[in-house]
């Protein structure tokens, strides 16, 4: 599948991986807020078999087929929300 990928051009790390070349339009509008002005980054033909450097492929893809974008987040957001989820759930235990 070919995907077109965009980056934020306010949030360093954050990037949208769109199933249609002129899919930017058709994002949600939190989405759009998030990127600013989308900077074209690159064109990448996905397959299950391919690799990415910090995104679970097959996850890609079918975000892709079912959505028509994926939304890559920066690290230190991830690292954050899996903090609090982490610590969430010791509360929850008590």
């Amino acid at each position: 599948m070919q995907c077109y990928i965009y980056r934020s051009s306010i949030k360093d790390g954050l990037y949208v991986y769109l199933a249609e070349e002129d899919g930017v339009d058709k994002l949600p509008p939190p989405v759009k807020k998030q990127l600013g002005v989308p900077e074209f980054a690159m064109t990448l033909d996905l397959s299950a078999d391919r690799k990415l450097g910090q995104e679970n492929v097959e996850t890609v893809l079918e975000n892709l087929e079912k959505q028509g974008f994926h939304l890559q987040m920066p690290k230190d957001v991830e690292q954050i929300l899996a903090s609090i989820a982490h610590e969430a759930s010791l509360k929850g235990a008590l």
